[in-house]
C-alpha cells in the first residue's frame, strides 16, 4: 500500500500532465470545411448565383482551418480581389486541378477563389472567405487593404504559400474540446478535493 504522500504526489503529477496536454491541444484546434457543403465545388444552376456567398457567411473561418474543394472537370483558382470580381482566370496566384483540393488557412484576412472555367465563375462559382483574427494572435499595426493590389497586378499584399495540398481530412476540434473539458474536470476535482 502506497503512503498518502506518494498518492498525493502521483495525483498532482497526473493533474499537471492533463492540464499541460489541454494547453497544447487548444491552439492546434482546427476544422475542415467542405466548400459548398455536400454539393461541393460546382457551377450554380438557375438562380443560385449566391450559393457560395451564402455558404461562406454561414461559417466562421480561423487560422489553421482547412478548406476542402471537391469537384470534377473543373479547377480552383486562388486570385486577388480584382480577378475575383471580374472572373479573370488567366493570372491566378495558385491553381489546383486534382478534384480533391485540401488547403490549410495560414493567415487571417480575405481569400478569393474562383472556378477555372470563366463561364462557371460568371454563373457564381466563386468564393470569398474572411478568416477571423484569433484573440491570442497579435494583429499587425497596419493591415493590407482587402482589395489587395487593385488593378495594377501587384499581388505583394496577397501572396501566400498554400504549400502542397494536405491529405488529412480529420477534424481536430473534437479532440481539442474533449481534452479541454477533461482538463477542466480534473482541475475542478483537484481544487475541491
Amino acid at each position: 500500500m502506497a503512503s498518502p504522500s506518494v498518492t498525493i504526489f502521483f495525483n498532482n503529477v497526473m493533474i499537471f500532465s492533463a492540464f499541460c496536454v489541454t494547453l497544447v491541444a487548444v491552439p492546434v484546434s482546427s476544422f475542415q470545411f467542405q466548400v459548398g457543403g455536400e454539393m461541393g465545388w460546382i457551377k450554380p444552376t438557375g438562380n443560385e448565383s449566391d450559393t457560395y456567398f451564402k455558404w461562406a457567411t454561414e461559417n466562421r473561418f480561423h487560422v489553421g482551418d482547412i478548406l476542402y474543394f471537391k469537384y470534377q472537370n473543373d479547377s480552383v483558382l486562388v486570385v486577388n480581389y480584382t480577378d475575383y470580381r471580374n472572373c479573370v482566370v488567366s493570372n491566378p496566384i495558385s491553381k489546383f486541378e486534382d478534384g480533391n483540393t485540401v488547403l490549410q488557412i495560414d493567415r487571417y484576412g480575405f481569400f478569393y477563389f474562383i472556378s477555372g472555367q470563366p463561364d462557371h465563375c460568371k454563373a457564381g462559382q466563386k468564393l470569398v472567405i474572411r478568416v477571423m483574427v484569433q484573440s491570442e494572435v497579435e494583429s499587425p499595426t497596419s493591415a493590407p487593404s482587402p482589395k489587395g493590389g487593385g488593378d495594377s497586378g501587384d499581388y505583394d499584399a496577397w501572396d501566400f504559400n498554400w504549400g502542397p495540398p494536405l491529405n488529412s481530412t480529420i477534424k481536430l476540434s473534437f479532440a481539442s474540446y474533449f481534452l479541454t473539458i477533461l482538463g477542466g474536470v480534473l482541475l475542478i476535482f483537484y481544487v475541491f478535493m
